[in-house]
Parts: structure tokens; sequence; C-alpha cells
């Protein structure tokens, strides 16, 4: 079977080297076979870099097709979405300089490159083609696995606010704080011995939280804000007879206190703790207390409870919102019939105490058989859960994200893979289904391209022939271009003549 010059034969024979059309130096667009070629499409230059698509985007031209001897270079083509038609029998428009210039992306190559990394990507992106997955039926798993993601985000975008407000509020659980007292005695000695002369006591206060899983103990008089003992005040008089620690802004936090003082008899003690509460906690007026079940407790949840007993028993205004109605044992407590919302808070300031201190009572044994025991009190301390921690440092982490974006990233460079190896694969089967009329259309794209890059207007290959002129609009044309010619020398001969009368 004969074969036309320049395509290859049956036997898979090179094309003719003297114009291989698929040599990156005739490189262009070329069109699907059984599509209407588009006169409005501007090719890329054959030293041009390919041209990288956009996700979303129909596959366009520059994709490189390894395999085929000389096609290996990038050869860009044609659109094989719709194009702009154009109108019939009119020469296409010059190229506008801007867009030429968007043509050239090799003369920044840096810039063009970080731009394309910096671009945003989007859901979208990763989403196959519905073109693919009617190719692959097995990819819809792949599209499952993307729907119960977005599932995920949604559902871990709407905890992380969860524990972001969950953070703002104080999160405490209560725990035991074992408190241990003891104390030791010394008697004194004979004159001349290196011993103390006079007999004293010491007395030691300390403790440590039951089950404490934290990695960083906490001290001792971290719970407290003060600790006051009293000694017996007929032993050791008026006036030395208190031992106070208070809490200061540069205090040392330690493990335990100790007080020594001289003496050889037992003596009667009360230990005053005062916790250190945070948020700091009040204790109500006893009458409050009583009415709305609350003894000791943060302002906030007093607030939140006096609100709850205003609801509940209706004492707002109908008409006026702002305002309380008190009934009778809201007369008795605030002593007013009615107040405003606003006046709570000061009306509750003179109702709030301090809260009551822990009191314990200890006797200073300077017995001798009673100085290995020690005295133990559980006492129920607020402190911060570990689950705070863990949440704090969960929002604060971003390894999570780190990982995840890189995972992002490598899904959406096998999407833009995929996609281009589907335009790979239009390419080879519309060139082995009909090669000549897939070249013919081919080099039809490229003329045109070449044309609009150029901004050569005309056709100059229909122009050198004879039946080109005896066209019906030459007439008219010729006519045009000397009436034009002679208004222009019209023009030119005015010009010399106004010059020289003057």
């Amino acid at each position: 079977m004969a074969t036309r010059p320049g395509l290859p034969g049956p036997s898979g024979g090179p094309m003719n080297p003297s114009l291989n059309p698929m040599s990156p130096a005739h490189g262009g667009g070329m069109r699907m076979p059984g599509m209407q070629p588009s006169p409005g499409y501007r090719g890329m230059p054959a030293s041009a870099p390919p041209y990288h698509q956009r996700h979303g985007m129909p596959p366009s031209r520059g994709v490189p097709m390894p395999g085929m001897g000389s096609m290996g270079a990038p050869i860009p083509g044609p659109s094989y979405g719709a194009s702009v038609p154009m109108r019939p029998a009119m020469p296409p428009s010059p190229m506008d300089p801007n867009r030429k210039r968007l043509l050239q992306p090799h003369q920044q190559p840096g810039l063009m490159g970080a731009r394309r990394g910096g671009k945003r990507r989007k859901l979208a992106d990763k989403v196959l083609p519905q073109r693919i997955r009617d190719l692959v039926p097995e990819s819809q798993a792949y599209m499952d696995l993307l729907a119960f993601e977005r599932k995920l985000d949604q559902t871990i975008a709407r905890k992380r606010m969860e524990i972001q407000e969950a953070i703002k509020k104080p999160i405490t659980q209560k725990r035991k704080l074992r408190v241990f007292i003891s104390n030791t005695y010394t008697p004194a000695k004979p004159e001349g011995e290196e011993a103390e002369k006079v007999a004293s006591w010491e007395l030691r206060v300390e403790g440590k939280l039951l089950e404490d899983l934290a990695k960083q103990k906490r001290k001792f008089s971290s719970f407290f804000k003060s600790l006051v003992i009293e000694l017996d005040k007929e032993l050791y008089g008026p006036d030395n007879h208190l031992v106070e620690w208070h809490r200061m802004p540069t205090t040392q936090e330690t493990d335990g206190f100790q007080v020594k003082r001289p003496g050889d008899v037992s003596v009667k003690c009360t230990l005053l703790l005062m916790l250190d509460h945070q948020p700091p906690q009040y204790k109500l007026d006893h009458r409050l207390a009583q009415l709305l079940g609350v003894h000791t407790q943060t302002r906030a949840s007093i607030m939140q409870a006096l609100w709850l007993y205003i609801k509940n028993n209706k004492l707002q205004d109908s008409h006026e919102k702002e305002y309380i109605n008190c009934n009778f044992l809201f007369r008795k407590i605030f002593a007013c019939t009615r107040m405003r919302f606003s006046e709570i808070p000061m009306k509750l300031a003179g109702l709030l105490q301090h809260p009551d201190p822990i009191v314990i009572n200890h006797i200073i044994s300077v017995d001798p058989n009673d100085q290995k025991k020690t005295a133990c009190f559980d006492i129920d301390v607020e402190v911060d859960d570990p689950l705070k921690v863990q949440m704090t440092s969960f929002l604060s982490s971003t390894t999570n994200q780190q990982e995840i974006a890189g995972l992002e990233i490598k899904i959406h460079e096998t999407i833009e893979s995929i996609n281009q190896l589907k335009t790979q694969r239009d390419f080879m089967l519309s060139f082995s289904s009909n090669p000549q009329e897939f070249i013919h259309d081919w080099l039809k794209s490229q003329s045109r391209d070449l044309k609009l890059m150029a901004d050569v207007t005309g056709n100059p290959e229909e122009e050198r022939r004879s039946d080109f002129y005896d066209a019906p609009w030459v007439p008219e044309a010729v006519g045009r271009y000397v009436f034009s010619k002679v208004q222009q020398r019209r023009q030119e001969l005015e010009q010399v003549l106004g010059i020289r009368l003057t």
C-alpha cells in the first residue's frame, strides 16, 4: 500500500527527516482528530519550556511525549476545550504585547516558579476529573476517602474551637493533699558537753499530693496563701506565741515548714492553713448561702447561681428587663424592693467574705516515746487538670500540621501527574487512530500560531496566487488603498508648501 511522503508506512519506518513535524524545530500545537480547528488558538514557540497545566482546567498544550523518538521534546499544542471562534474571512488580530509577554515565561523562571510554588492549593485540586473516573472505576475508592477526609477536617476544626473555648475557663480537679505534722525533742545537756544547754523542740509541717502522676512535683507551700501556727500563749507570752508565713510576690516555694522553740513541756498548738484558690473563692453570707445552696465558690459561679435563682423564680421585671423585683428573701438580704442588674456586683461585694481557714489542733509532745509518731491530715485541694496541658499542647503543636501539609502536597502532585498522563494518553490515541488527519490538522494549527506570534496579517500562501486577486472585494480595496495614498501625499505637499510660504 502506498503511503504519502513524510508519513510513516505500515512497517513503522521513520518520517521524512527533511520535514519532521514532531521535531522541536517545528514545534507547535496538535489537534485531536474529529475536532474543529480553532482559528483563535495561540501557540507556543518551540524554544519555550513546557506549559504547566492549571488545576481544574481542561488539558492544554506542552505535554512531553516520551517513547516516540524525537517526540520526547515538549510539544505545545492546542487546547482540547472549546475556544472563541473568529469571524470567517477576517484576518486574525495582532497579538497584544502584554499577552505576548505572558507566552514567554522563560524570561523570568525564578519568579514564575515562586508564584507557582506559592499558589494556594484548594480542595478542588485533589478531585479526580470525571473523565478519569470513567476510565478507571477503581478511583471511586479515592473519591470516597476524599469525602471522608472532608468530614474529618470539619470535625477536627469544630473540636479545636471547642478546646479553645474550654481552655478559657478554669479546668480543675479535686485531689487529696496529705499533711504530715511531726516534732522532735532535744533535751538539755549538762554543762561542759558540746550540746545545747537548753531543752528545745522542733515542729515540722510537710505534705504531698496523693497519686501525683505529674512529672514536675508541686511544692507544698504553693497550695497555701498563708500559714499561722499559734502556740500556747501562757508559755510563750503574747508577743512570741504566733508564727506566721504569708505569700509574697518574691516567695520561694518550699516542701515544708519548720519551727524551733525552747521548752521541755508538751505544748498545744493550732495550725491555720489558708488555701490559695485560683481563681479566688469567697464565702457567702449565711442567708445568701442558704438561699442559693452555695457556701464557698468563685465570684463567677456565685453570679451564675444568683442569675439561675432570679430566672427560676421569675424575678426579672417583664416590662423593664434591666430591673429585678425582689421577693421576700431578697428584700431581707439586699434591703431593697427593686434593683438593677448593674447594682448586683456592688450589693454582692458586702455579702462576700474570705474563706474560712483550715484549722488543725496538734500537741507538740516532748515524751521520748512519742517522738516517732506523725499526725496525718487529708485536705481537698483543686489542681489544674492534666487534660488542660494536653489540650494546650495540642493547639500549639505544629508537627501534625506540617506532616499533613506534606501529604497534601504529595496528593496534589499525584493528581497533577494523573491529569498529565491522561492528556498523553489522549494524544497517543488520537495520533494512532488517524495519523494523516492528525498531522494535517496540527500543521494547520501551527501555521495560524506562527502568524499570530510573528504579527503577520493575511495569508501569504493564498496571496501569491493570481486567483486571490479576482475576488469581488479587490476593486474596492484597491480604490481605498489608492485614495489613502493620494490623501497622504496631499498632506505632505501641503506641509511642504506651507513651510515655504511662511
